[in-house]
């Protein structure tokens, strides 16, 4: 059995001395990756946000109330359709050419793309060409995205220091809860406008703002170096010619482990952040109209998430990536319907309580370890690749449908809190089962092309 196999067995000490990591690369690859998932969170969080308060009068009018709001939610769901095919492509650009390259591409795709949305026409303006060029401009977004959040975790667990690389890998994904407070922020305050005020042109405020993000996450990005894992691998003549197919021949099951253990994650991260502030807002919803109390409850759970993610991160360095995420999943199975119930008692206290307690606890403890634990199963020859698979596969099949799938029960169900709390248990306990099929990587020597 090689050294690479039996350390991926377990928690065993690095095989990189945590003296040759570069301090330099190490803080821009941390910048440049945090600042890039802060750029995508707030994206999603302005599109899904807008899918769920706004974009059905604006662009699906005739469809009536309900019929617009599971057409916007369609839409949202079309990004993350778009999403494999971006992680595909760039995946194998990243695998076959390097890290930096794609993180240059994805951020401008995924940037120009929310800009553009700022200026489409509504359907009182041009009809339903607004709507068809909304559904492009997702799909861009999607390409974009589908090897944004790939990149940032294998460019920093690449460059990081193997006994604390839980820590390293999940600092960049503090820069999704930076994304998370400004789109939610942002969000929170137009909200407070008038309701003509809001839909007549404020609303594309936030998406024209994305436009600073673009500029200072290309202008980071630009200054970085090439992994030291990427140039050994150059050096070697080890650059796989065929990223995909040699995934397909090695790591079938690798994918799959990575696509169950997000489900849970990834599936209620999208359940409380787009679907639980629609079914609060929606006609017959507890706060009917009140399109301010989900966005606060998401800027006040972003704030605890900050801290928790990191924390989950440095706590599977100590005990393990596997552990930290299965009571994680855990505790999100077993507070999926007390919170849904909850929220449904019309105390708006208790209502962020729920979101900060789901989000802040449950799906931190599931992204932190899983920020390492992901480029990790891979080989280095394909990791990109391996990541971006397993994160957007994932992403359509939990959070991507999430919304479409939530309206839909909830108009067959006259808007039950019981269908929500039912689903968000169901995709935790998939995550729970996955994990005693995921094999222990923590301090795993990211050099090997071997699998975990």
């Amino acid at each position: 059995m090689s050294q690479s196999v039996r350390r991926a067995k377990g928690a065993a000490k690095p095989a990189v001395a945590d003296a040759v990591v570069d301090p330099d690369q190490l803080r821009r690859a941390t910048l440049a990756s945090s600042v890039g998932s802060a750029l995508e969170y707030y994206d999603f969080y302005i599109y899904g946000l807008a899918s769920a308060l706004i974009f059905s009068p604006l662009f699906f009018s005739p469809l009536g109330t309900t019929g617009g709001l599971i057409a916007s939610f369609a839409t949202y769901g079309v990004g993350f359709a778009a999403r494999p095919f971006g992680g595909l492509v760039f995946g194998y650009i990243g695998d076959k050419f390097g890290r930096k390259t794609v993180l240059l591409a994805t951020i401008s795709m995924m940037g120009a793309a929310s800009f553009a949305i700022g200026l489409l026409p509504t359907y009182s303006q041009a009809g339903m060409l607004g709507a068809v060029l909304l559904v492009v401009l997702r799909i861009i977004q999607g390409l974009g995205a589908g090897a944004e959040q790939a990149g940032a975790t294998t460019l920093i667990s690449e460059v990081a220091p193997p006994r604390r690389r839980g820590f390293f890998a999940a600092l960049p994904f503090v820069g999704i809860q930076i994304g998370t407070l400004l789109g939610a922020g942002t969000f929170a305050l137009i909200a407070m406008a008038n309701k003509d005020v809001l839909e007549g042109w404020l609303w594309r405020v936030p998406f024209l703002a994305s436009f600073v993000l673009i500029g200072v996450a290309i202008f980071i990005r630009l200054r970085l170096k090439e992994t030291p894992v990427f140039q050994e691998l150059e050096k070697h003549k080890n650059v796989t010619r065929n990223p995909i197919g040699h995934l397909w021949k090695t790591s079938k099951k690798n994918v799959l482990i990575g696509i169950g253990l997000r489900m849970g994650e990834n599936g209620n991260s999208t359940i409380y952040s787009t679907l639980l502030v629609g079914f609060l807002a929606s006609a017959g919803g507890v706060f009917e109209g009140n399109k301010f109390i989900g966005p606060t409850g998401l800027l006040i759970a972003a704030g605890f998430s900050a801290i928790m993610v990191v924390v989950f991160g440095a706590l599977s360095d100590r005990v393990g990536r596997v552990k930290v995420y299965r009571y994680g999943a855990l505790f999100q199975a077993l507070f999926a319907l007390p919170a849904f119930y909850l929220v449904t008692l019309g105390n708006v206290t208790l209502v962020w309580a729920v979101m900060s307690i789901g989000i802040a606890l449950g799906v931190q403890s599931m992204l932190g370890p899983q920020c390492a634990l992901l480029p990790e199963l891979f080989g280095s020859s394909h990791r990109f690749t391996g990541v971006a698979m397993s994160r957007e596969l994932s992403a359509v099949m939990a959070g991507g449908i999430a919304p479409f799938v939530g309206a839909l029960l909830l108009g067959m169900t006259s808007n039950s809190w019981l269908v929500l709390g039912i689903y968000s248990l169901v995709l935790a306990v998939i995550s729970f089962i996955a994990t005693f099929f995921t094999p222990e990587t923590a301090g795993r020597d990211l050099m090997t092309t071997e699998n975990a």
